[in-house]
């Protein structure tokens, strides 16, 4: 991904625990200076060597509780510590600065940042996982990484109004 400094990460998984469970979709959305670029892992695009060249070039990587959730598990389940080779900015500490708490989702309502997938959650993305892996169905594949691309869309959003704030 040459050019791009700054990458949003985020992961959907099946569950809480990184040494049970499973990453079921990387996404990654790359943007710089209003030029922007989307990368979803799943499947069988979803290993460590096709996450690591997605961030070649990448210097920072911002996520949300990403130190406690989406960094170890990447590291347990892909064996890639992207802590050690990215400069990693948890935007859910830059919230708590500013008095802003709770989960990912209740700290966009309370600016205002709206979402495609408003009243989805976690958990829903773990029963389209379900749906699509087990029934086939595409259409739970395909509202799945529309979730999570909202996800990782509004991290650059919610990174831009802190910045601002």
């Amino acid at each position: 991904m040459d050019g791009f400094n700054n990458a949003y990460l985020d992961i959907e998984t099946t569950g809480l625990y990184p040494y049970q469970d499973s990453i079921t979709v990387i996404g990654i959305y790359f943007c710089d200076e209003g030029n922007g670029k989307l990368v979803q892992l799943y499947g069988r695009s979803l290993n460590r060597e096709a996450l690591l060249e997605a961030l070649q070039g990448t210097d920072n990587i911002y996520t949300y509780n990403g130190e406690r959730f989406d960094l170890p598990f990447i590291q347990a389940r892909l064996g890639a510590d992207l802590s050690t080779t990215h400069r990693h900015i948890d935007l859910m500490f830059n919230c708590w600065k500013h008095d802003l708490r709770g989960g990912f989702k209740a700290v966009l309502r309370s600016l205002g940042i709206d979402r495609e997938t408003e009243g989805l959650s976690g958990l829903h993305a773990i029963w389209l996982w379900e749906r699509y892996s087990q029934e086939n169905d595409l259409s739970a594949l395909e509202l799945l990484l529309k979730y999570n691309r909202d996800d990782v869309v509004n991290l650059k959003q919610l990174k831009d109004l802190l910045a601002g704030i």
